[in-house]
């Protein structure tokens, strides 16, 4: 066999070696990465069934962080403590209707994961009517083995500059 050949089939065999190592690692990262959307999907629509059930407080605390915060397309900041007394006063906070739709989330790493999605929604807020269509980013992030949602933040859709 010759040199320049003996070359050529340890190259090709590094070459079989690289790819066979590679490979089960990258399928599975993207096992692992679908499975996580799978999951966070999964728990954006269980907090929509949640609030529509009325059981969104309950809802909240198990799948919050602590310092939870809202960002709201109304313009203002809510925090987790917050979002929770107005969640347990059912009489003056309630959903009537919430649909997603568009939804994509992105997965980085093993402990943040970023949903982001289209919702139009007909709600009584702290006892006033709010009916808009909204874009939202909400960002989850896995808790000793739990997601967990950080920070949400949305805002008006199809909002024109100046209105």
């Amino acid at each position: 066999m010759s040199i320049k050949r003996w070359q050529l089939s340890v190259s090709a065999l590094c070459l079989v070696l690289v790819v066979a190592m590679v490979t089960p690692v990258a399928v599975a990262k993207s096992a692992d990465t679908k499975s996580v959307e799978a999951a966070i999907k999964k728990l954006e629509m269980d907090s929509i069934k949640a609030d529509m059930a009325g059981q969104n407080g309950s809802w909240m605390k198990e799948h919050n962080t602590s310092d939870y915060t809202m960002g709201t397309s109304w313009g203002a900041w809510e925090a987790n403590d917050e979002l929770q007394k107005d969640a347990a006063d059912t009489a003056h906070n309630k959903s009537t209707r919430r649909d997603i739709s568009d939804m994509k989330v992105s997965v980085y790493g093993n402990h943040t994961a970023i949903a982001r999605y289209k919702e139009s929604y007909d709600l009584m807020i702290k006892g006033e009517h709010r009916a808009r269509t909204i874009l939202t980013t909400d960002t989850w992030v896995n808790e000793n083995g739990a997601w967990k949602l950080a920070a949400s933040h949305s805002s008006q859709a199809d909002q024109k500059i100046g209105d």
